[in-house]
C-alpha cells in the first residue's frame, strides 16, 4: 500500500517558540526549517510513501521542501492545523483519489524511513489510525485507510482526542524516530541522540541543548 503523507508547516518566524532557551529568535526559523527538510527527506525515501504534500505559505519553506520533491499546496489562511490538515489531504485526494492519506508532524528530524514504513504498515490494518509522541500526550501521525476521512484533532492533549474520535493507536516497539518530535530543548536533545538528519545538525551546530 501506498501513501500520500500530509505535512502542516506554520510560517517559519513563528515556529518553535518553546525552544526560546536553547536557540534565539534569529536561529528558530532555520532550525524549523532544517526540522521540516529531515522530516520530508526522509519520508520521500520511504518505500510506502508515494507522495508528500506540505501545506504551507511561508516562502522559504515552499521553494526549499519542493526543491526535495514534497507538492506545496498553500495553506488556507486563519484556518489552524487541523484545518490545513483537511485542507491538505482534499488536495492529495484530488490526485491519487483512492490512496490513503496519514497526517505527518513537519519537526521529525530523526525520522527514519524504514521505522516510518513500519508504522504506515501497521496502520493499514485499521480504517484510521494514530501514533501517539514520545510524551505520550500528542500525536506524531494519524492514517486514514482508502475512502476514510482523516478527521483530524491536533493540538493540546491530541492523544486523548484521537482515542475519543475512534481511531486506534498503535502500540509498536522500535519506532521511536516517528514520535520523537520537537517543541523544546529536551526534546532536541533525544532526537539528537537519536541521531538526526544532515540538515538539522548543520542548524544545530553550537547550541546549547539542555541536558545535553
Amino acid at each position: 500500500m501506498q501513501w500520500t503523507l500530509v505535512i502542516p508547516l506554520k510560517p517559519l518566524a513563528r515556529a518553535k517558540s518553546r525552544l526560546a532557551d536553547t536557540a534565539a529568535d534569529g536561529v528558530r526559523p532555520a532550525l524549523a526549517l532544517a526540522f521540516a527538510q529531515d522530516t520530508v527527506a526522509a519520508a520521500l525515501t520511504c518505500t510506502g510513501v508515494a507522495d508528500v504534500v506540505v501545506v504551507t505559505d511561508d516562502a522559504t519553506a515552499r521553494r526549499e521542501l519542493a526543491a526535495l520533491g514534497a507538492r506545496i499546496v498553500p495553506d488556507p489562511p486563519g484556518g489552524g492545523l487541523n484545518a490545513a490538515l483537511e485542507h491538505g489531504t482534499t488536495a492529495a485526494r484530488e490526485r491519487r483519489p483512492d490512496a490513503p492519506v496519514a497526517a505527518l508532524n513537519a519537526d521529525l528530524p530523526a525520522l527514519r524511513p524504514a521505522e516510518l514504513a513500519r508504522v504506515l504498515a501497521a496502520a493499514s490494518a485499521f480504517p484510521r489510525a494514530f501514533l501517539a509522541d514520545a510524551a505520550s500526550l500528542g500525536t506524531t501521525l494519524l492514517a486514514a485507510g482508502p475512502e476514510r476521512e482523516l478527521r483530524p484533532a491536533f493540538g493540546l492533549d491530541s492523544r486523548a482526542r484521537h482515542q475519543a474520535s475512534g481511531a486506534v493507536e498503535l502500540r509498536l516497539a522500535g519506532v521511536e524516530s516517528v514520535r520523537q518530535d520537537v517543541d523544546t530543548g529536551e526534546d532536541l536533545r533525544a532526537a539528537l541522540s537519536l541521531g538526526v538528519g544532515p540538515y538539522t545538525t548543520a542548524a544545530a551546530r553550537g547550541l546549547l541543548i539542555p541536558g545535553a
